[in-house]
């Protein structure tokens, strides 16, 4: 089995890296983790890519070295664009088994206007997809 793990550069979820390592530790799964950095266009940007992708590496390096620290290995890729269409790009290329992310960070509004990752995976992913929300004790 194959899991690829969506991380999120907008916000820290360790929650879904938890869950992804009960879930290789459970099923002997091999684990990598992807960052979109979220950018379809510099051009119109506040900011330059080099943020973006620098919160992506930060965010990947963040789950893989959380994985480490249970025993889990896990690759780590960081990639351009949408995240929702590199997401399902780089799990086809990686035959993934199961996508997990956590749920969106995004407030109900921001959802309905710009679209939801998660929703949008598990509409047009082909595969599984693992949405993991926050614990209520967190």
């Amino acid at each position: 089995m194959h899991i690829v793990l969506a991380a999120n550069p907008q916000a820290e979820q360790p929650w879904v890296t938890d869950a992804v390592a009960d879930l290789a530790r459970q099923t002997g799964a091999s684990v990598t983790v992807l960052a979109v950095d979220e950018l379809e266009s510099e051009y119109l940007s506040p900011m330059p890519r080099s943020v973006y992708t620098e919160r992506a590496e930060h965010a990947a390096e963040a789950a893989v070295r959380r994985l480490a620290e249970v025993g889990i290995e896990a690759s780590r890729t960081v990639l351009p664009g949408r995240a929702a269409e590199q997401i399902i790009r780089f799990a086809s290329d990686q035959k993934a088994d199961l996508i997990v992310l956590g749920s969106s960070v995004r407030p109900v509004v921001a959802q309905r206007l710009l679209g939801s990752v998660p929703l949008t995976l598990i509409q047009k992913a082909g595969r599984p997809v693992l949405v993991v929300t926050r614990p209520v004790n967190e």
